[in-house]
């Protein structure tokens, strides 16, 4: 068990990290406009239009708090036998919205798809933030367990 919490860490930190570059979905308008967003340019995209509340609480779920988490679950698993104990409970309690951002890009692919006015298909970027949402909860249960 000790060998695959190293290995689940470092796929959840990558996942994250492709999660945020790598385009989420693929947009196609009116047969001549295609967009590929990764997380990273819709936030940036959010705050130069005006939309700083949103793309900040977008930016704080989003990309924030994961990288946090991920980050305090690396600092449990290799730091000293209690660093588990420095984990903050609030941290604890939001990983169970973890997989909410990958449910509202669904629905945004949901909707484009059923407007009629564009079609949106799921990219890599996507898959690899699911990932890393599925695979930081599985290393927080193994960091869990060994303490």
């Amino acid at each position: 068990m000790r060998l695959f919490l190293p290995i689940v860490l470092f796929a959840s930190t990558l996942s994250l990290g492709l999660g945020l570059v790598l385009p989420l979905i693929r947009i196609d308008r009116l047969l001549l406009f295609t967009d590929e967003p990764s997380l990273l340019a819709i936030v940036s995209g959010l705050w130069w239009e005006g939309e700083m509340l949103l793309s900040t609480v977008i930016a704080l779920f989003s990309i924030v708090l994961p990288c946090l988490k991920l980050g305090l679950l690396h600092v449990a698993a290799y730091g000293e036998r209690d660093a588990h104990h420095g984990v903050p409970a609030w941290l604890r309690a939001l990983s169970n919205w973890s997989m909410l951002d990958v449910v509202l890009v669904a629905l945004v692919i949901f909707a484009a798809k059923t407007s009629g006015l564009a079609t949106a298909l799921s990219q890599s970027g996507l898959w690899f933030f699911a990932a890393s949402a599925l695979l930081t909860a599985t290393a927080s249960a193994l960091v869990k367990r060994e303490a």
